[in-house]
């Protein structure tokens, strides 16, 4: 892909990747003061387990689930949406008047929970076709090997597979940013079945 068409491409989003941004420090600073108390999360997050699991529990169909994910990501896009940075038509409203000691207290209660299982067995050809696509596009590279994430970047392996594919298609067509744009470019033009695949391949990694 040429310089010039990730350019135009980011073009739409600098003004939201600036908001974020700021946001991002802002949340820096908070986590940096705290790395929030899982007790006090577990009573704060009591609306928060009905969409997003909670131990022994998987989340309905298309909702993340937060078991294991990386604290200091979820404190972020748990601002970002609050700010309305973010949006997320089923959460709007949801944490106004949660501050930012909540959401640190709420995102550790979670990050401290089992990650998810898979619901249904690996499909042996998908998850190989997976697995050399997240090879091809450097996955690990921010995600880590194993997938697991760190800081800010989010934990993908072991997610709901069909919010996956939600969240890289939406990520894909500019519906969606992360602090900066890496995500939309790098999933430019990636095709429905190659998402499938991918999806498929981070959900059952183990």
């Amino acid at each position: 892909m040429s310089k010039s068409v990730r350019t135009r491409r980011s073009h739409p989003l600098r003004r939201v990747f600036i908001c974020a941004c700021i946001v991002a420090l802002a949340s820096s600073a908070a986590i940096a003061q705290s790395k929030g108390d899982a007790k006090r999360g577990a009573a704060k997050a009591a609306t928060c387990v009905a969409c997003h699991g909670s131990p022994g529990a998987a989340p309905p169909a298309g909702m993340p689930a937060l078991g294991g994910q990386q604290p200091e990501f979820m404190v972020l896009q748990l601002i970002l949406i609050r700010e309305g940075l973010r949006e997320v038509p089923l959460m709007t409203g949801l944490l106004k008047g949660y501050t930012d000691g909540d959401l640190t207290d709420v995102s550790a209660y979670f990050a401290g929970q089992a990650p998810a299982r898979p619901l249904a067995k690996a499909d042996p050809k998908l998850h190989a076709q997976g697995a050399e696509l997240a090879k091809a596009m450097g996955c690990g590279s921010c995600h880590m090997g194993n997938f697991e994430g760190q800081h800010q970047v989010p934990r993908i392996t072991g997610q709901r597979e069909d919010y996956l594919a939600m969240s890289l298609k939406a990520y894909r067509d500019n519906k969606r940013t992360g602090i900066d744009t890496s995500m939309n470019n790098a999933m430019y033009k990636v095709t429905d079945d190659e998402i499938r695949a991918l999806a498929h391949y981070l959900a059952h990694y183990k």
